[in-house]
């Protein structure tokens, strides 16, 4: 064996070895491990964040062309893939080579964290607003972190006086972001989503190096990072979980199954122990699950149960196999059924106890039995939420990588703990898939196919797996072509990576083409009836003589909302709704208002209202009145939303406890009796 082959050898790190597992020999080795995995950690979230920082800073600096109408955005992104791909191929080679270390941690964290901030913010260097800009539900992403921008207490997006019912997380942290740099929340949702989505690939990448050696540990991550832009960015909170969430589950199955190898069955990792620093991290990281995204958290808890299923299925007949008296075999699967529930207990403990963190509000108010109706969160059935998802089958560069992961994931799952991991993972995508279809007869679904972004990265970390297996076949079949398979791997990865703004074509575009908070379009088009909300929010603070969140604003232009901090009284559509909102009683309240013949009788009504009125209310102009165009759900339709018009008489109005103005579209009336 040559010097290079001894020291690579020395340096690798064993295959399948996670988070929490051992660093060394006895309990000060394991000790220094643990500190050296959370060291490592840390710096990625630092570098992460550091290489994101800068490059969006870098990017800004620059009077980009508009994305939708030029193709210069769209080269620069390219070259700096290309640079970021030719780093993580020089650190997979120094590894390869015995020099790993401190350079090749750097190196790799800060390609990856260049590929996120690359891939996502050049396309968007020329306009403020994120990948949908303002419509859809970005609308009310924006606008949960515009409320938790304006203060850190925790809030529902847009109902004054309640405890949040979406997991507030990630958007708690944006709203951090926002005030220490001194942006306004919707300015900071693109910035702080390039930002967090970056850090996470740092931090994946480092896991991925710890189980697998910076050779292939960069590939993997490369391929989840790439995949994840592709399928999960536009919604960054669950873009950060996929890419910390895919090595986890190898973590998670460490935790529960204890210090062992795939080969030595449940009863080997019994007698190995339990490894608690993997316990504590599973349980930290479905806990962070949980204050981010409720359904990838129910995808990793109902993980975490088919692992300790297939776990005490396996040590049971592993124990029935064995040339041991019966009453020891017995022995053996209640010990063994003991240790895998102690520890799926407890890394459910330590996940509940996070999650309290933001849910604990509103399961108080639940307890206390306070109103709840109208929500619908999960009345939504597109057409491929109706079908499985079979990426592993589109003629693409990315579905021949998840075909080759599904192969190998067959093939591997008895010897291989990282194909266990992953393979579990994927029968848990399959089953939320095929229990939502089934709920469908019960008349709601679990939205299951936003599941999909998490199944392609299960899938192409696999794949890498298995080219890297094709690729040690082919060396020892033809001879060194070391050189040759990377040259290919690189080439691919680049083509994949150089259609991600093409596959976020719309994404980006929308961006461009919808009008920000100050009133501008960044296609330097001709702005919509959205400039108008400046002007709109000077007259409401002048007219009432409040600061924005002492107001509540009755208004289907929701993207005023978005941009400022003001209470609405009732919400975009009732499956953005809390249930606490009653969206349902408040949309047949608005209709009721509607039919007032008089400003007193409108008043007495409003006075009367069992929830805060509003005293803002902001109204389209209309031929028959001011109208507001509201929305009624109609699932199993599919659109599953109906648009209807409210419009209440202008002579309602005129009374001295209204001021009416009209601004462009716009007619805001404010009551100036209202307490």
């Amino acid at each position: 064996m040559s010097s290079t082959e001894t020291s690579a050898s020395e340096t690798a790190t064993p295959e399948g070895t996670p988070l929490g597992s051992p660093g060394g020999h006895g309990s000060s080795g394991r000790l220094r491990g643990l500190f050296g995995d959370v060291g490592n950690v840390v710096a990625a979230v630092i570098v992460g964040a550091i290489v994101a920082g800068v490059g969006l800073r870098v990017i800004d600096t620059v009077d980009w062309p508009a994305f939708n109408s030029s193709n210069v955005t769209r080269a620069l992104t390219t070259v700096g893939q290309v640079v970021a791909i030719v780093i993580l191929v020089v650190v997979a080679l120094l590894y390869r080579r015995g020099r790993g270390g401190i350079v090749t941690t750097l190196a790799s964290t800060v390609a990856t964290a260049g590929f996120v901030t690359v891939t996502l913010g050049m396309p968007l260097g020329a306009t403020r607003l994120y990948l949908f800009g303002l419509s859809v539900d970005q609308e009310f992403r924006t606008e949960y972190l515009t409320r938790l921008t304006n203060s850190p207490r925790l809030a529902d997006m847009t109902y004054i006086d309640l405890a949040p019912y979406y997991p507030a997380g990630w958007f708690w942290f944006g709203g951090r972001y926002a005030t220490a740099t001194g942006v306004p929340g919707w300015e900071a949702y693109k910035p702080w989503a390039i930002l967090s989505i970056a850090v996470a690939a740092a931090v994946g990448v480092i896991l991925w190096n710890r189980m697998l050696g910076a050779d292939r540990g960069v590939a993997v991550s490369l391929a989840v990072t790439t995949v994840t832009l592709m399928f999960a960015s536009p919604e960054p909170y669950a873009a950060v979980l996929v890419l910390i969430g895919v090595p986890t589950m190898v973590t998670l199955l460490y935790a529960l199954r204890g210090r062992s190898r795939a080969a030595e069955g449940a009863i080997g990792g019994l007698r190995s122990g339990t490894s608690w620093p993997a316990v504590i991290a599973s349980g930290v990281f479905i806990g962070l699950s949980a204050t981010f995204y409720t359904l990838y958290t129910g995808l990793f808890a109902g993980t975490a149960v088919l692992m300790a299923l297939y776990l005490i299925g396996q040590a049971w007949w592993s124990a029935s196999n064995t040339a041991v008296p019966d009453a020891e075999v017995r022995a053996q699967r209640r010990t063994v059924i003991v240790a895998i529930v102690v520890r799926l207990v407890s890394v459910g403990v330590i996940a509940g106890i996070m999650a309290l963190t933001v849910w604990a509000p509103y399961l108080l108010a639940r307890l206390r039995s306070q109103p709840a109706s109208g929500g619908t969160a999960e009345h939504y059935l597109p057409e491929r939420g109706a079908l499985l998802p079979l990426p592993m089958l589109h003629l693409t560069l990315v579905g021949l990588l998840t075909f080759a992961g599904l192969i190998w994931l067959l093939l591997r799952f008895r010897q291989r703990t990282i194909a266990l991991a992953l393979g579990i993972a994927v029968v848990g995508v399959y089953l939320v898939c095929l229990l939502s279809m089934l709920l469908t007869a019960g008349g709601t679904t679990l939205l299951s196919f936003r599941l999909e972004p998490i199944l392609v990265a299960l899938l192409a970390a696999a794949g890498v797996l298995a080219a890297a297996e094709l690729a040690r076949r082919a060396v020892r079949a033809f001879g060194d072509i070391r050189f040759g398979v990377v040259a290919l791997a690189a080439i691919a990865a680049i083509a994949v990576g150089q259609d991600i703004p093409n596959f976020l074509g719309t994404e980006v575009s929308t961006a461009y083409t919808d009008t920000d908070g100050y009133g501008d379009r960044a296609d330097k088009r001709p702005a919509g009836a959205e400039s108008h909300y400046p002007e709109l929010n000077r007259l409401v603070t002048e007219q009432t003589g409040r600061p924005a969140d002492q107001n509540v604003v009755l208004t289907a232009d929701y993207g005023f909302l978005s941009i400022y901090p003001y209470w609405g009284f009732q919400g975009l559509t009732s499956h953005y709704a809390n249930p606490l909102a009653e969206f349902d009683k408040r949309a047949a309240a608005i209709a009721e208002w509607s039919t007032s013949t008089t400003p007193q009788q409108l008043v007495d009504r409003l006075d009367s209202s069992p929830w805060k009125a509003p005293n803002v209310f902001l109204f389209r102009y209309g031929a028959d009145g001011y109208t507001l165009r509201l929305a009624e759900d109609v699932y199993p339709n599919d659109p599953n939303v109906k648009r209807y018009t409210v419009t209440f008489d202008r002579t309602l109005f005129a009374d001295p406890r209204f001021e009416v103005t009209e601004v462009g579209p716009f007619v805001l009336v404010v009551r100036k009796d209202a307490r």
